[in-house]
């Protein structure tokens, strides 16, 4: 977890008469103070070793403290090649969280394997596609929070989902998406039943990203579940050479047409390496 939450120099100035007869008044009235308050310097001096004796030594620094503060001294490194070659939509600062809202989704064993079918038939294409890490459906952009924003956030999305109730989407057809970019390329099933209940998760969503001056969702949604990826634009040769027989899968399915029933019991928002859980009524 990353929490965005001298030595002092002193001189003596020793300053000698210009005269070096000890008679002289001045000379005479030196030693006369020296001597008066010499026992004075002796005690004070006493009495500061022994304070100086007695000090608590200071304690060392947690080493649970000083992990609080790691990241600020490490270096970022945020080359492509270490992400499959994939590139941010955002430059990286340190303190920014990239943010999203999304319902998730648990693939069943089916689901898996008609996937690597498809896979398959993009190979076969020469289309190098990765299966996503993780399925969802999203309910926002991807935005960019400061760290002290984080709490409020989440607070105002949790306050403002407070009466939603539980529905299901079902997902059958295959689409090809781009991002703005067109830095990659995406595989799809977009969502043909519960569109009303997810715009208005979209209404009630935004109503948050309005209020820290965030980015909405776009205005005419294709809500989806990305299920593949890969580098570059290739949406048109995705779509001619591979989504008709990839559909074709889907349909002639073993069990019948195959779809995806998404059961939304719960929002999740993720906010760097954090997740927030909002379940609904």
């Amino acid at each position: 977890m990353i929490v965005n939450y001298s030595s002092s120099s002193s001189s003596e100035e020793e300053t000698e008469s210009s005269s070096k007869d000890d008679s002289s008044p001045l000379r005479k009235r030196g030693k006369l103070d020296t001597e008066t308050s010499e026992p004075l310097d002796r005690g004070s001096v006493k009495r500061k070793a022994s304070k100086s004796a007695h000090l608590t030594p200071r304690l060392p620094i947690p080493d649970t403290v000083k992990e609080m503060f790691r990241e600020s001294e490490e270096q970022w490194s945020d080359k492509s090649e270490e992400h499959e070659g994939r590139q941010r939509s955002f430059q990286h600062e340190r303190g920014n969280w990239a943010t999203y809202v999304f319902c998730p989704y648990d693939p069943e064993e089916a689901f898996l394997e008609l996937l690597n079918e498809m896979m398959e038939v993009a190979s076969a294409q020469s289309i190098p596609l990765t299966l996503s890490e993780e399925f969802h459906l999203s309910l926002s952009k991807t935005v960019v929070l400061r760290h002290h924003w984080i709490q409020p956030f989440i607070q105002s999305i949790r306050t403002s989902l407070t009466q939603f109730q539980k529905f299901f989407c079902v997902a059958d057809k295959l689409r090809v998406y781009s991002n703005a970019e067109k830095t990659r390329t995406f595989l799809g099933m977009e969502i043909s039943t519960g569109k009303t209940q997810l715009l208005e998760l979209i209404k009630t969503v935004d109503e948050t990203m309005k209020e820290f001056n965030l980015s909405t969702f776009y205005k005419d949604p294709s809500f989806h579940i990305s299920l593949a990826w890969c580098v570059g634009d290739h949406t048109e040769r995705l779509k001619k050479t591979c989504l008709s027989q990839m559909q074709s899968l889907v349909d002639a399915h073993e069990d019948g047409p195959f779809y995806i029933q998404l059961n939304c019991t719960e929002l999740r928002c993720k906010s760097g390496n954090k997740v927030f859980l909002f379940p609904l009524q």
